[in-house]
Parts: structure tokens; sequence; C-alpha cells
């Protein structure tokens, strides 16, 4: 099977802490969206990057599965992989781990270039893409993980 790749590591800070006594929710999409910047850099998409070349990544589409609670000051990681890609799209993963390997959060996100002069979708410039191919070569599970497509409902018995 195909590993993830840690992308982040950071800790649970104590302005992230609920009237519960854990993790807000909004912290955790927080911490997702650090895994988006990171990801962004790992492709070639910096701030010099996005100012020469007018060109971004937008989040189109996200689906949070909320599965642990962490705590005050616990160590975290992302870790990202790579679900699917086209010219100007990926589909990614990233995964929330706590102290001990504790699994606490899912993220699925739809990606998507932009050039930023027009505002409007636009493929990937060919360094940009070439470095999206090598995480999906190197982070691509061989089976999705079972967050992957879940859709949101109540299951009612007939």
């Amino acid at each position: 099977m195909t590993k993830s790749k840690v992308i982040l590591e950071d800790k649970v800070r104590e302005e992230w802490i609920d009237y519960n006594g854990h993790m807000n929710d909004a912290e955790y999409v927080r911490v997702f969206s650090w895994g988006v910047d990171r990801f962004m850099k790992l492709v070639g998409i910096d701030d010099t990057f996005r100012e020469e070349k007018n060109y971004t990544i937008f989040t189109m589409e996200t689906h949070v599965c909320y599965l642990a609670e962490m705590s005050l000051n616990e160590q975290l990681e992302v870790h990202l992989k790579m679900i699917d890609y086209d010219a100007k799209r990926v589909h990614v993963f990233f995964e929330l781990y706590g102290a001990d390997g504790k699994r606490a959060a899912t993220s699925e996100q739809m990606l998507m270039g932009i050039d930023q002069s027009t505002g409007k979708a636009s493929p990937f410039p060919e360094d940009v893409f070439k470095q999206v191919e090598e995480l999906a070569k190197n982070h691509t599970p061989d089976e999705n993980p079972k967050e992957v497509g879940r859709v949101i409902g109540i299951k009612r018995k007939k």
C-alpha cells in the first residue's frame, strides 16, 4: 500500500479549545486549510509563484469527518493522500492524527487551479502538473479510505 505523506506537524493551541474542553470543530478545518497551503508549496505554488504567474489553487468542495477529540497541547500531524487528479483539479484526502497515532479527523477536498487574472479555472502550469503527478505516483492509496465519497444523511429503518 502506498503511504500517505506527512505535510504538517503542530500542536493543539489554547485558543482552539472550546466550551466542551476540546479542539473546536472550526479549528480542525483551519488545520486542514493549512494542509492545503502545504500541498500548494509541495507542488511549487508559493508566494513568489502566485505573484509572478498570477496563478493559485482554490478549494472547491470539502467534507470533514470528526472521529476523535483533540486536547490542549496534543501533538498533531496532517497526512496527505492523493485520490485523483486531472489537468486542473486535484482530489485530495487529508487525515489528522493526534497522540499515539489516534486518527482524529479526515477532510476530503476538491482543489482547482485558478488563473487569478481571469478568476477562472485554468490548467496547472507544466512544472506544477509534474509535481502533482509525482505526488500521485507516490501517495495514492491502493484502496480509498472509507470516508471518501461519503454522503450525509439520516438512515431510516424500513
